[in-house]
């Protein structure tokens, strides 16, 4: 089987596979996509041409007709991924639907292909161990939608060759995605982890009635996210302090730690309390408008990424 060093496979195109289809479409790469739905596949190609579309107005991309002209939609996984130098792995967060798709992959990858999965908290271990080519195998978790913002987490299993970890890593580098690199398997990687603390904290300060759902996000909206948008929490510390890091921990350091200490027995998120802020929210946006406030925080996301790149933000 030849190996095509531009031929990318997508498999799984819901929202995350297909903004993974512009990410190496966009970097010049020819991108086929397999979905098992019909229906699905029938979508990707015009959510695409608007997508490169905003990217175009937004001033992202120069050729959107031309990157569009790169996404072939196929009707079977050997389809796709027969030849392709790189799988991106897209389907539903399951382990029994991620291991049957893992070994579906399998008996069709290229020699030396690796595959990345998606996923956006189960290591790969628990879905990659009965493949016959697991150490080429790994995560490629990316933040959603992948195209708009760049992080992408890569975490080995136990057996995945470090090779296939570094030759990711060169690969997403190359298409404007920016690698970051775990050393070994945890939950959730860092990127959920690091969420799910403060969505964690969020959920309890509104459950007891600390404040309501639009303040609490009114607080990260127009406070922590504002430094958050270009530099991170070691580096927001670091310059909080007149002294620096090790300054801002000798002054703040208790503090945080009796907090954390208030937090030691942690409740899992009340239907009641789900419920309240279902309410709430829907005060604010109604259900029928959840897809307008998508479209609008993408075109956001879009001018934010043209602001970054003009200032060399990664």
């Amino acid at each position: 089987m030849t190996m095509d060093s531009k031929h990318i496979a997508i498999v799984g195109a819901g929202l995350v596979g297909s903004g993974w289809a512009v990410v190496f479409a966009r970097a010049g790469y020819r991108v086929s996509v397999y979905d098992p739905s019909e229906a699905v596949r029938r979508g990707v190609l015009s959510w695409a041409k608007s997508t490169l579309g905003s990217l175009h107005s937004a001033g992202l991309v120069d050729d959107p007709t031309g990157i569009l002209e790169k996404i072939r939609i196929v009707e079977s996984m050997a389809e796709a991924v027969n030849g392709a130098v790189y799988v991106q792995e897209s389907v539903f967060e399951t382990i029994d639907v991620k291991s049957a798709v893992s070994l579906d992959i399998d008996k069709h990858l290229s020699p030396d292909a690796i595959v990345g999965s998606s996923s956006s908290g189960i290591p790969a271990s628990r879905f990659t161990e009965a493949c016959a080519n697991r150490k080429r195998f790994l995560i490629a978790h990316p933040v959603n939608p992948p195209h708009l913002v760049p992080v992408v987490e890569l975490v080995p299993a136990p057996w995945t060759d470090p090779l296939a970890v570094d030759r990711a890593r060169q690969l997403m580098t190359e298409v404007g995605q920016v690698p970051v690199s775990l050393q070994r398997e945890v939950d959730g990687f860092i990127l959920n982890r690091l969420q799910g603390a403060l969505l964690n904290e969020a959920w309890a300060l509104y459950s007891e009635g600390y404040a309501s759902i639009d303040d609490i996000d009114a607080t990260v909206r127009a406070g922590l996210g504002l430094r958050w948008l270009f530099m991170g929490p070691f580096e927001t510390i670091d310059l909080n302090a007149p002294g620096g890091i090790a300054d801002y921990a000798a002054r703040l350091g208790p503090m945080y730690h009796q907090m954390a200490l208030s937090r030691r027995d942690p409740k899992p998120w009340s239907p009641e309390t789900i419920a309240s802020a279902e309410i709430e929210r829907r005060r604010s946006l109604t259900a029928e408008q959840l897809v307008q406030r998508r479209e609008w925080r993408d075109l956001v996301l879009a001018r934010l990424a043209a602001f970054k790149q003009t200032e060399g933000i990664l």
